[in-house]
């Protein structure tokens, strides 16, 4: 060290004061932590909304309906113009049409050990929109049986109300996707009979569904009224819980499954939350910056004498500017370092215990994080060469 930079450390230590010089710095870290954390709660809430670890393939998908009430009865049908409507909308991504059956049919199991019958309705839905992966999704004249998929809450009902109060037997899913039943559709020109079997099991749609090309040919062919406009469809969509989708079907009229949106309640209370965690940092690291600075002033003007009889003994300016920015700056550094270490380990502690609630988040902290604590860095460096220049060279 030179006698020059000895000399300035013993008046800048002096004049600086330790216990001011701890407090501007952990004002300052308190700041900057708290900026980052927002920073990266933003990111961690941006990919538990749209990260593909996290979508629910039962919730993005949503069949919507018009609200049922006295002024609506006998009136559920959407209109085209509500149809195209809806798929205009941002939050939409592709929309289908449930497509009702306009004839009566029944159901008949074909074993003695599983006596069963009922009538039924139908309902079809693209291929694109059903949760059962693996099967042939597709009829015709001449296939050997009608494939049907039912909600996993009939099975449910049957083995634990009806089959208790029946006295038959309880039935594993395996087992009823092997049971074949006879479909048997009536019509003004007479009855037809199908076999039947139940290919798969939803939690998307609740209602029990046969290919669009067996419902396009019951409603041609057994119709009992003419065919009009579907009363549901379904949507998908990349985030249910958006508060602009549950706006809409408000204002329109329409409702859906209220499980798969509620979290749309709380959303505008998270994004607030969020915001404001962002706007606080931003304040306190304005408010901490603001101090650091004034200290920064404070401790040069208190050896201000010193350092100008500095500069007319032949000191140059430039050399004090570099030797204060080497005074002042690298603990901010360092400081900011910290702060980006300290909320990488929350990151990834925060990360293993999501996973164990089955919900992913990255256990890296994000780019946008990193980008910020280098902004952050040469924010506070160019508010420490300010301040030091405004002093050095007075009227720069």
């Amino acid at each position: 060290m030179t006698p020059l930079a000895s000399l300035l450390k013993k008046l800048i230590r002096n004049s600086a004061g330790h216990i001011r010089y701890t407090v501007a710095i952990m004002g300052l870290s308190i700041a900057v932590f708290l900026l980052l954390a927002a920073v990266q709660i933003q990111v961690n809430y941006n990919e538990l909304l749209h990260s593909r670890h996290n979508r629910d393939s039962i919730a993005n998908f949503l069949v919507i309906n018009k609200q049922l009430t006295d002024a609506s009865l006998g009136k559920t049908a959407l209109e085209d113009s509500v149809i195209q409507d809806i798929r205009a909308q941002s939050f939409v991504q592709s929309v289908g049409m449930l497509t009702p059956g306009r004839f009566r049919a029944s159901i008949q199991s074909k074993s003695d050990r599983f006596p069963f019958y009922t009538d039924i309705s139908f309902e079809s839905v693209p291929g694109a929109f059903i949760d059962v992966s693996g099967i042939e999704w597709t009829w015709k004249e001449t296939a050997s049986y009608v494939p049907v998929i039912i909600p996993n809450t009939f099975l449910d009902m049957y083995n634990f109300q009806f089959s208790l109060s029946q006295n038959l037997p309880q039935l594993t899913p395996d087992i009823v996707k092997m049971l074949l039943f006879t479909i048997t559709v009536y019509g003004p020109k007479g009855t037809a009979t199908f076999n039947g079997k139940i290919v798969g099991f939803s939690d998307r749609i609740s209602s029990m569904l046969v290919p669009t090309e067996f419902m396009d040919w019951g409603n041609r062919n057994f119709a009992t009224e003419q065919i009009k406009n579907p009363s549901r469809l379904i949507i998908r969509t990349e985030d249910p819980g958006n508060p602009a989708l549950t706006d809409y079907l408000r204002k329109h009229g329409l409702t859906t499954d209220a499980e798969k949106t509620r979290f749309s309640k709380y959303r505008k209370i998270v994004d607030t939350v969020v915001a404001i965690s962002g706007i606080s940092g931003a304040l306190m690291l304005l408010f901490a910056l603001l101090i650091f600075t004034l200290f920064i002033q404070l401790t040069i003007a208190s050896c201000k004498e010193e350092i100008n009889l500095l500069i007319t003994l032949g000191a140059s300016p430039g050399q004090l500017s570099r030797f204060l920015m080497n005074r002042f700056f690298p603990p901010n550094a360092w400081m900011i370092t910290i702060s980006f270490a300290a909320l990488g380990l929350l990151q990834f502690f925060l990360s293993r215990y999501l996973q164990q609630q089955q919900v992913a988040i990255s256990g890296i902290i994000s780019v946008y994080t990193l980008g910020a604590a280098i902004l952050l860095g040469l924010l506070i460096w160019w508010a420490n060469r300010k301040t030091i220049r405004n002093y050095i060279y007075p009227g720069s």
